[in-house]
């Protein structure tokens, strides 16, 4: 398989991924600030929504099928 069909499949499975679980949390900034013996902490929170998985499907079967050897 060409590089570019390797590529494709990645993306393929990444996309699968995301579908099967709905989108992705994922943490973006964490903030902790101490003084003295106290400690506060902020997260922010990010999210892969599904249809961004959708799309990896698409796109990594379209990149499988252009890079696919020709006889």
């Amino acid at each position: 398989m060409k590089p570019l069909g390797w590529i494709g499949v990645l993306l393929l499975v990444a996309g699968a991924v995301i579908l099967a679980m709905r989108g992705i949390s994922y943490t973006k900034d964490r903030q902790t600030v101490a003084v003295g013996p106290m400690s506060v902490s902020a997260e922010q929170k990010g999210f892969v929504p599904p249809y961004v998985g959708f799309g990896l499907v698409i796109v990594g079967g379209a990149i499988i099928f252009a890079g696919r050897k020709r006889t």
